[in-house]
């Protein structure tokens, strides 16, 4: 499991953006950085930065993602055929926490790992808790009966905040989701602009 050890709006205020589309992001109030220095100006920013900073954002995205799993998700996109950008994409959202939050049976990706993490999810009538389980084309996600009468996964299902994405087939009835085929860049709904071709050349420069 991986462990949030910071606010998860605070990488909303470092990269400036409302990286999840959360009414509650502190950057809908104020855009400047966090802490003393925040306010003041930029400085133009190297190659090295954008890319870096376009790394920690869609790392940030799935959950703040450690630096070796991400690593690794890059390097199996890096090892199939195709634009690698475009398969890190889709391995990203392959995995099983990320298909719940698009799902929208979680109002966040946090809150996607832990019903993942503690047994509340099951692929094709198994149950499974590991958030970073690859999902495939076909395959059944179901939420175990505890899971369907939570708050939050109720709430998350009727909120107007996020639209379920067109690769995915979802009923909320039942709180089953369909994972019809891997997606592409266009496909995802970020709420902001996703550069994985930055962290392509990053990770080629580093």
């Amino acid at each position: 499991m991986t462990k949030r050890t910071q606010s998860k709006y605070k990488l909303d205020r470092r990269m400036g953006e409302n990286i999840w589309g959360r009414p509650k992001s502190p950057v809908n109030r104020r855009e400047y950085g966090p802490g003393q220095h925040g306010q003041r100006r930029k400085g133009k920013m190297s190659d090295f930065g954008i890319q870096l900073r376009a790394k920690q954002k869609l790392k940030g995205h799935y959950g703040d993602l450690t630096e070796k799993q991400f690593r690794r998700i890059y390097a199996e996109a890096e090892r199939l055929r195709g634009d690698t950008g475009e398969t890190l994409i889709g391995l990203l959202e392959r995995r099983l926490d990320a298909v719940v939050y698009r799902a929208k049976f979680t109002p966040t990706i946090f809150s996607a790992r832990q019903v993942v993490n503690h047994g509340h999810v099951k692929v094709n009538g198994r149950k499974v808790n590991i958030p970073s389980y690859t999902v495939k084309e076909g395959d059944l996600i179901e939420l175990g009966s505890k899971a369907k009468d939570m708050a939050l996964v109720l709430e998350a299902a009727q909120s107007p905040e996020r639209e379920t994405p067109e690769y995915l087939d979802v009923d909320h009835q039942k709180m089953t989701a369909t994972f019809i085929r891997t997606p592409t860049l266009s496909d995802v709904p970020f709420a902001v602009q996703m550069e994985p071709n930055l962290v392509v050349e990053f990770y080629a420069k580093n």
